[in-house]
């Protein structure tokens, strides 16, 4: 087991080809203050570049993922709002919305194992993973609203991705609290589980069984392409398809499926994506 950082607000340990990325601020329900902001986007920015890595799991300590924003620390200065919302380029996320959006560049599945509360936030941090698995007990809210806020960590990037329209506006404005039953009704999370982390390791362990070149296009593919434009979807479908023919991993797995157990090969680490 490798500890990549522990710092203040996140633990991150690698073990297996498995980050498993802790908010470790259970005594205020992992409430994200300016802290836990920086260390996330430095956690994202440090696993993007392990290209060993097959998997990431996310998790909260302590009876909560993530209770949302902790307003009274964030608000304690006036320059902390501008910190986390000012951009160099617009077109570029600032330090609000790479909590959430980074998790989309880090090149392999990103797995949300939730509890308690998922809300504000912590539900935009979910949002940002490939795959969410709940409690059955779990509950979500989009509270910005309580606040007078609308999303602004990538939500609405999101949420346009998982439900319909008319759902997610419905979520925002009214800000309520739902459970795991509807939440995957409203496409929010993947699957129901009480236990969302072991769920969340065999479904690591699932996609490990296959090239991390392919699990890393295919995940690219979907993010640029889900709410594209149909001809761009295609050229990137082309494009990341003739990559993986390219790559050693693809020979590999081509391999695997036509040899008996006994003569199985490993993967290689991927390739840049």
């Amino acid at each position: 087991m490798i500890t990549l950082n522990q710092q203040k607000r996140i633990e991150c340990t690698i073990e297996n080809r498995v980050a498993y990325v802790s908010l470790a601020r259970p005594d205020k329900r992992n409430a994200l203050d300016m802290a836990m902001f920086r260390e996330i986007d430095v956690t994202i920015n440090r696993l993007r570049k392990d290209r060993a890595l097959r998997a990431v799991i996310i998790t909260g300590q302590g009876e909560d993922f993530c209770s949302g924003l902790d307003v009274k620390s964030v608000m304690a200065s006036p320059k902390n709002p501008l910190r986390l919302l000012f951009k160099w380029l617009p077109w570029r996320s600032n330090l609000a919305q790479r909590v959430s959006t980074g998790w989309r560049l880090v090149p392999v599945p990103v797995i949300a194992a939730i509890h308690g509360r998922c809300w504000g936030g912590g539900l935009q941090i979910v949002l940002g993973a490939d795959f969410r698995i709940a409690t059955t007990d779990a509950t979500f809210s989009i509270m910005e609203g309580r606040w007078g806020l609308i999303p602004d960590m990538g939500g609405s990037l999101a949420l346009r991705e998982h439900c319909r329209a008319d759902v997610a506006k419905e979520l925002t404005m009214t800000a309520k609290i739902i459970n795991s039953e509807d939440a995957h009704k409203f496409g929010l999370i993947t699957h129901i589980d009480d236990n969302p982390l072991s769920a969340a390791e065999s479904l690591a362990d699932e996609l490990a069984k296959h090239s991390p070149d392919a699990v890393a296009g295919a995940k690219k593919l979907f993010n640029k392409s889900w709410t594209g434009s149909r001809g761009m979807a295609l050229l990137r479908e082309s494009w990341y398809q003739i990559r993986n023919l390219s790559s050693q991993n693809n020979r590999i797995k081509i391999w695997n499926q036509t040899h008996d157990p006994d003569e199985q090969k490993p993967f290689k680490d991927r390739k840049r994506w």
